[in-house]
């Protein structure tokens, strides 16, 4: 019988994450994430459950990290137009230089449609980056930044839309250079 060892969840929750993050939902298997983990499967189950249980989690602490970055962008002073170019050049520089760009937008193309759980998680996501986002253009707009010609709802709506669409289009033509360019463009636009 195997003995159960023990181990650092929070960091155990990383190493699987960055593992489904590579690989996607489908594609990994128990024995990649036990092996990743540096865990046996009897301590998996009996600590985080199953497979699904184990990326929800993943999912979860991605989304967790996410949040708390975007947080301190604020807490850095910059001015709020100046956070939401850096945040929209990052996030090209995410898709066009990581491996593995957003893994919340991997996860809606792969799982979320399937899975309502996920896709609860997904929403949590979006729901706090489009109030940081509204939270960001409003800022932008009472300090005489911005001038929007819609509301900072439909700007952030539409931000959110186009990452998703940058990812898409990466992933089918892999040009860096055209995701920056509509970045730069969007960017003009805003500034408008």
């Amino acid at each position: 019988m195997a003995r159960n060892i023990e181990f650092n969840e929070e960091v155990a929750i990383q190493k699987a994450m960055n593992v489904f993050w590579e690989k996607g939902y489908y594609a990994t298997s128990m024995r990649d994430l036990t092996d990743a983990m540096k865990i046996n499967s009897s301590s998996l189950y009996n600590t985080i459950g199953d497979k699904h249980q184990l990326f929800l989690k993943c999912i979860d602490h991605y989304i967790e990290v996410k949040k708390k970055n975007l947080t301190e962008r604020i807490i850095e002073g910059k001015s709020p137009l100046r956070i939401l170019e850096d945040f929209l050049h990052d996030s090209v520089t995410a898709i066009a230089n990581d491996s593995n760009p957003c893994m919340v937008v991997k996860t809606a193309f792969e799982v979320a449609q399937k899975d309502k759980t996920v896709q609860l998680l997904l929403q949590k996501d979006t729901t706090f980056t489009h109030s940081f986002l509204v939270d960001l253009i409003e800022k932008a707009v009472a300090s005489k930044e911005m001038n929007i010609h819609t509301t900072p709802a439909i700007l952030a709506d539409f931000l959110i839309s186009s990452f998703s669409g940058w990812y898409e289009m990466y992933l089918i033509n892999k040009d860096p250079q055209q995701i920056k360019s509509i970045a730069g463009y969007i960017i003009k636009q805003i500034l408008k």
